[in-house]
């Protein structure tokens, strides 16, 4: 495939901003990728990598040259970042992130954009439990979903150059409304990392003399708990922005708890296997 965009920046170059970088150059897809982040250690790692082309000098050297400007940096910095980089966008100029939040931060960034820059929200269903730029890889998502979120602001053009470029990485490319895609992610995604990451809390405090009840864990254990060495950082933001759907989520959970607290307590072993069995079934099908 010919060369999509000339220049391309990409904030916060992680996981995911890093193994977009290294699709945009197994594909031949960019002709300068420039990275740009609050780390200069992760920059110059992601330098020596091969992952960039170049460590920004400067929001305005990095920025004003840009066809393609990808957000990868936790969402509750998106809107300083957006505020800092709007003086030197030029025109025609594509904004995307990759963040697990859309709903009202969509129209944050679209409200804030000039007349002649295009934004496309984006959200690629990919990642794993360990994070960082020498964990990126181009084949992270291949077989994944992305999830692009436009709305009627949204540029066709511009729409079309980022699906491509989704396309182009391997995933398959859903489109979505912003509010409906929080409501499902705070099911799916944001309610199972924040039980991960409760799980882990409340073994943690348990000890067996000098050890801790979580140095005996198995693979149950271990599996159902792995998302919780995501980055706290990432998750925090994700939480905070997307609140009242992850709250219901967790409520929804708390019931569902409650149903085999309460079959457990009265013994009550056909209702506890109806439970088990629904839910058995229901992960089944997702193989």
């Amino acid at each position: 495939m010919a060369i999509l965009f000339n220049n391309v920046t990409i904030i916060g170059v992680g996981l995911i901003g890093g193994s977009l970088a290294r699709v945009l150059k197994a594909k031949g897809l960019a002709g300068s990728i420039t990275g740009i982040g609050r780390s200069r250690e992760t920059l110059e790692l992601a330098l020596r990598l091969g992952v960039i082309d170049h460590l920004g000098q400067g929001t305005k050297q990095s920025i004003e040259h840009a066809d393609l400007i990808v957000l990868a940096s936790p969402v509750g910095s998106f809107e300083t970042i957006v505020k800092d980089i709007l003086p030197h966008l030029k025109k025609g100029a594509i904004l995307t992130d990759v963040g697990s939040v859309k709903g009202k931060l969509v129209k944050q960034i679209e409200d804030l954009l000039p007349r002649g820059a295009h934004y496309v929200p984006g959200h690629p269903i990919a990642g794993k439990e360990k994070h960082g730029v020498a964990e990126a890889t181009e084949t992270l998502f291949k077989g994944t979903k992305c999830i692009l979120t436009p709305t009627r602001s949204t540029d066709p053009q511009a729409l079309e150059r980022v699906r491509s470029l989704w396309l182009e990485a391997g995933a398959r490319v859903v489109l979505m409304d912003a509010a409906a895609h929080d409501h499902i992610f705070a099911a799916i995604s944001h309610l199972p990392h924040a039980a991960a990451y409760a799980m882990v809390n409340t073994v943690a405090e348990f000890k067996a003399g000098p050890d801790s009840y979580i140095t005996f864990s198995g693979g149950g254990f271990r599996d159902f708990t792995r998302i919780a060495a995501s980055s706290p950082e990432m998750w925090r933001d994700i939480c905070l922005l997307n609140s009242e759907n992850i709250i219901e989520m967790i409520e929804q959970y708390q019931f569902a708890l409650t149903r085999i607290k309460k079959a457990i307590k009265h013994r009550d072993g056909e209702k506890l296997e109806k439970l088990f069995r629904a839910a058995s079934d229901c992960r089944k099908g997702l193989e």
